[in-house]
C-alpha cells in the first residue's frame, strides 16, 4: 500500500507541476533533474533567470527556465553535414 501512495502522490505533484507557471526552486529542481545544490550555484553566479520578490524565497518562470535549458542547442550529425556543404559551395571549392 506505502507503494503505491508514493505513486499517487509522486503523480499528484507533478500534476500541480505542470500547471504552474510561477516554480518554486524546488520545482525547478524538480523540472530539470538538477541538483539543489547545483541550481543554488546557478542562482547564486547568476546564470539562470530567477526572481526573488521579497528579497527571500527564489521563484522562476517556467517559459525562462524552459528556454534556459534550450540554449546552446548542439547540431544533429545531418545539420553539420549541410552547414559544411553550403559553406565548401559559398567558397566555391
Amino acid at each position: 500500500m506505502d507503494r503505491l501512495t508514493e505513486q499517487l502522490n509522486r503523480i499528484e505533484r507533478n500534476t500541480l507541476l505542470a500547471a504552474k507557471n510561477v516554480l518554486t526552486f524546488d520545482d525547478v529542481a524538480l523540472l530539470t533533474g538538477l541538483s539543489k545544490s547545483h541550481l543554488y550555484k546557478l542562482t547564486s553566479t547568476h546564470q539562470i533567470p530567477y526572481y526573488k520578490p521579497s528579497g527571500k524565497n527564489i521563484y522562476f518562470d517556467r517559459k525562462e527556465v524552459e528556454d534556459w535549458l534550450r540554449q546552446n542547442r548542439a547540431n544533429t550529425e545531418q545539420e553539420a553535414q549541410s552547414g559544411a556543404a553550403a559553406f565548401l559551395a559559398k567558397e566555391g571549392l
